[in-house]
């Protein structure tokens, strides 16, 4: 896969410049049309030491006009970092629509290192490149365009420029012992990150492979496949969008199936009043101790409440947190998304609220919404929310698979009762928020089965 890029491709001096200020003013002239769309662009630079990673990024800043770009290092992982999932710190960095990130290192970077060193075995770096690939498909999805650029450089190539750095006093800081220590291992970087290429590179998120011995070369070969990717990205959805203004397509759903759970709950079941208060408190107080068990154990729990409004959401999430301390745990209320969670992919709000290590996340509503309210409202297409399934289930996989605790509380009510309910709350003005739809749409009297 890498000898493509070892045939020594170059461009000459006069041609650089010649082609140079075309190529400069095609790129500001699809970030403006980026930066009016409705598609956001995450670009990856990844390859060899020494093969011109950070030219690379300082260049793309100097033509294109930098205030519409984010740029991320990702190297060391920090301490917060490390208390949430790997993935976390991926989703904070991903820009809104009509921005560009580009992201200096990567998801990969972590796998195939880790793989070198024998840190993980073979089924668990393919297990990390699959989900890999599902995230980069997810924001393909959710209009984000994903560009992957490995800069490229063969070992003798590679010994030599980094030798060449060593010499330079402005350079010489950026070749360390563990740059020479990765080099020794050139051979099994190479066949690693091959593999993680050869496994990863789809249709909807391809790896472009640079030839990066010549500069000249590397640079046109970056920025012109920018250019045509944001173009033709553009142009696609000028082509097959709709406009911002259109209703959302009702979605159609399926019928009924007899067999439902919820239909099936026995709704009549209650509580004696004096039981209840007898073992409220009994319950309260266990749960405050465990909470401060799971702080010191340093794991963390999140706990998801969904159901009908006037369910009682509220009132059992107000019993929980009486009981632990409030140094411990976080209340996310779950409304219609703001305009900053709009322009983003729809589980950016959720995966930047994880808790960290001992802490405790409680979700009243979350992302469920995507295939409960959202789809039941027709505030997203059928293709998003059939979709939705599985990424919900990935996502939950890697909270699971760090180690949180997850809990998931589904509270039913019958119509009748419900009705009942909302008559109670009206002329309650602390409560007729709740009947106005304060969520704007994500609430609502639905019933679902």
């Amino acid at each position: 896969m890498f000898e493509a890029a070892e045939v020594g491709h170059r461009v000459s001096k006069a041609a650089y410049e010649k082609q140079e200020p075309e190529v400069r003013a095609g790129l500001l002239e699809v970030q403006r049309g980026l930066a009016q769309s409705q598609r956001a662009v995450v670009v990856l630079v990844g390859g060899a030491e020494g093969a011109g990673k950070e030219e690379t990024v300082g260049l793309l800043l100097e033509w294109m006009d930098a205030r519409g770009i984010e740029t991320h290092p990702l190297w060391e992982v920090s301490d917060e970092e490390r208390e949430r999932p790997r993935f976390w710190r991926f989703w904070r960095v991903l820009p809104p629509k009509g921005k560009i990130a580009i992201l200096f290192g990567s998801w990969y970077s972590e796998p195939i290192i880790d793989r070198v060193f024998d840190r993980i075995n073979e089924l668990e770096f393919e297990r990390e490149l699959r989900r890999m690939a599902d995230f980069e498909q997810m924001l393909t999805n959710e209009g984000v365009l994903v560009l992957k650029f490995w800069l490229h450089l063969a070992k003798g190539a590679q010994k030599k420029k980094l030798k060449e750095m060593k010499q330079d006093p402005r350079l010489r800081w950026r070749v360390s012992k563990d740059t020479w220590r990765f080099f020794k291992d050139y051979d099994a970087f190479r066949a690693v990150s091959e593999r993680a290429l050869q496994l990863t590179s789809t249709g909807y998120a391809p790896w472009t492979i640079v030839d990066a011995l010549d500069q000249h070369y590397r640079n046109l070969t970056v920025t012109k496949t920018l250019l045509h990717a944001i173009r033709e990205c553009l142009a696609e959805q000028a082509a097959g969008a709709p406009a911002a203004a259109d209703p959302p397509a009702t979605a159609t759903l399926p019928t009924r199936r007899e067999g439902n759970i919820i239909r099936e709950l026995d709704l009549a079941k209650k509580l004696a009043d004096r039981e209840y208060d007898r073992v409220l408190g009994e319950y309260q107080a266990e749960l405050g101790r465990l909470a401060r068990k799971l702080h010191d154990s340093q794991r963390s729990m999140i706990l998801v409440f969904e159901g009908p409004d006037a369910a009682g959401k509220g009132g059992v999430i107000r019993r929980l947190t009486a009981a632990v301390d409030p140094r411990l745990y976080r209340m996310t209320s779950v409304a219609a998304p703001s305009d900053e969670e709009r322009a983003h992919p729809y589980l950016w709000r959720f995966w930047r609220d994880l808790p960290r290590h001992g802490h405790i996340t409680i979700y009243d509503r979350s992302w469920y919404g995507r295939v409960l309210v959202e789809r039941i409202e027709g505030f997203c297409a059928p293709e998003d929310w059939r979709r939705a399934y599985s990424e919900i289930n990935a996502f939950e996989e890697q909270l699971t698979d760090f180690g949180t605790v997850v809990l998931k509380f589904w509270l039913a009510i019958g119509p009748d009762e419900q009705f009942k309910r909302f008559k109670h709350r009206q002329g309650k003005p602390r409560q007729v928020g709740r009947l106005r739809g304060r969520g704007g749409g994500h609430g609502g009297a639905y019933q679902h089965g």
